[in-house]
């Protein structure tokens, strides 16, 4: 299993998204995520730099410049999608990963307040 890392950016940017209103709150994850295909747009318009800024997490022992690097996903590469921070919530969780699974439940939270 990979040893994650907190995605600081990733963090700042999801906040400054909550707090501009930028958000799903409806649509399921299960809709909502992103696919494959998607995720290489984003890269093509936004680069790497575009690309983890939607991911709570990095594993620094993966190559800079692959998908496998970035993980924990918080929204479609437009909105912070509420399910999402569940769904990674829950999933850091279960896997032991307590600074991402803090760092989504901040973030859901400050949505929450912010509804």
């Amino acid at each position: 299993m990979p040893n994650y890392e907190i995605n600081d950016d990733a963090v700042t940017r999801a906040r400054k998204l909550i707090d501009e209103g930028t958000v799903d709150d409806r649509t399921g994850w299960s809709d909502a995520a992103p696919s494959a295909d998607d995720g290489n747009t984003e890269i093509e318009q936004h680069g790497w730099d575009g690309y983890a800024a939607w991911h709570l997490a990095v594993d620094p022992d993966a190559n800079e410049q692959t998908k496998k690097r970035y993980s924990f996903p918080y929204g479609d590469f437009r909105k912070v999608n509420r399910a999402a921070l569940i769904h990674g919530k829950q999933r850091a969780s279960q896997n032991g990963h307590d600074e991402i699974e803090r760092a989504f439940d901040d973030l859901l939270q400050r949505l929450d307040a912010k509804r």
